[in-house]
């Protein structure tokens, strides 16, 4: 990922935050000169000091056999993005060079995959990620509320898939490469369209203490 020094993020607990508020990463690997990639919801941790990522994959993608023990990949996770007009920018008054672009932050994760197939692996990795994505709403639904036959036969039908983080590279573009007057008619624009997520990262990476 090309990364200009201003829009690096190495603190991982971060990182780690936007896997978490976007956990839909984009698994993708090669093999024979083959790519394949797939959208795939993740769940991330951290044991003995490494960063890990477990999901799930259908028997019938093939990318889970592609993968193999071992293999490396990479996922991609996107949080906040967001279109930026020229016309928030002071400095389009001041001498009208200026272009638009637009803001986005993305976690990149680098590691070694592993297969499983047990269904001990398996259904706690498939409770967990139900029980995470149902706990705020009013009737939660539990993978024990199906029939315990339909659920293990569920089970048959996916390999589950485990990824030793290596690296996590982290970028977020949220305008601080621009002058500060241009920062704020962002922060402003984004704010004005409702877009509150990306306009609390351009205040927050671009000091603006006061907004």
């Amino acid at each position: 990922m090309y990364q200009p020094p201003h829009f690096i993020e190495t603190d991982e607990t971060v990182l780690r935050a936007l896997i978490e508020a976007h956990p839909l990463g984009l698994l993708i690997s090669a093999s024979g000169g083959d790519v394949l990639a797939n959208p795939v919801p993740f769940l991330v941790s951290v044991r003995d000091g490494v960063t890990t990522l477990r999901a799930h994959l259908s028997k019938a993608n093939p990318q889970w056999s592609h993968i193999g023990d071992g293999a490396s990949v990479l996922v991609v996770f996107q949080g906040s993005d967001s279109y930026v007009t020229p016309s928030w920018y002071q400095s389009k008054a001041e001498h009208g060079k200026v272009v638009p672009t637009w803001n986005y932050a993305m976690v990149q994760a680098r590691g070694t995959a592993t297969v499983h197939e047990t269904p001990e692996w398996l259904r706690p990795q498939v409770s967990e990620l139900t029980d995470r994505h149902e706990a705020d709403r009013p009737a939660a639904w539990k993978v024990e509320d199906a029939p315990e036959a339909f659920v293990a036969a569920q089970l048959r039908g996916i390999v589950g898939i485990e990824i030793a983080v290596a690296q996590l590279t982290g970028k977020w573009k949220v305008s601080q490469n621009r002058p500060e007057a241009d920062r704020r008619g962002v922060h402003a624009g984004l704010t004005g369209e409702n877009n509150d997520d990306m306009a609390g990262l351009v205040g927050h990476y671009g000091g603006l203490q006061d907004t």
